[in-house]
């Protein structure tokens, strides 16, 4: 019998000296739960409009709060920014849109929610400093994005931030 019909995922089948160590687990606090479900939920609506349908928010809103962890999110910051985004996203787009290297529509749904979150807070949601908005909207797509999602969505917000933040940015 030969053992080179073993399992490619068992330890038997790593080099010498490697081990698989389990993804370290995230604590998220209330706020950034939030973002999390509202990038969720504006992804699902992204993709709904890609789709030829028209996204129905409260119907979104409502099947994110099925799952047992939406209740600890920070539930008016959610509101906030998935009710926000999703009542502005043709105006948040037309912001976005002279930031970017390509046609709006050739973005990655989760890079598009990412940067309409952060163009909402951004633009908005002043009462957030403009470093946390990058900051949070890079979490996410790393989060959620592909592998080199974040930079793209940092860059294209550091742009917006210098525009409509521009004393905020030349105060730092």
């Amino acid at each position: 019998m030969s053992t080179s019909s073993q399992n490619p995922s068992t330890p038997q089948s790593l080099p010498a000296g490697k081990e698989v160590k389990p993804a370290p687990k995230r604590s998220l606090t209330p706020r950034r739960r939030a973002r999390e479900y509202a990038l969720q939920g504006v992804y699902q609506s992204l993709v709904m409009r890609r789709a030829g349908s028209i996204p129905n928010g409260a119907a979104i809103a409502k099947q994110l709060a099925e799952d047992p962890a939406f209740r600890r999110c920070q539930l008016d910051l959610f509101q906030g920014i998935f009710d926000g985004v999703l009542a502005r996203t043709d105006e948040l787009e037309a912001i976005i849109t002279p930031a970017l290297d390509r046609p709006i529509n050739e973005l990655s749904p989760v890079e598009h929610a990412a940067l309409l979150i952060g163009a909402y807070e951004l633009a908005i949601d002043l009462s957030v400093p403009y470093k946390v908005a990058i900051n949070e909207a890079v979490e996410l797509a790393k989060t959620f994005g592909g592998t080199d999602g974040h930079k793209y969505v940092n860059g294209v917000l550091d742009l917006l931030a210098q525009k409509l933040r521009t004393a905020e940015t030349q105060a730092d």
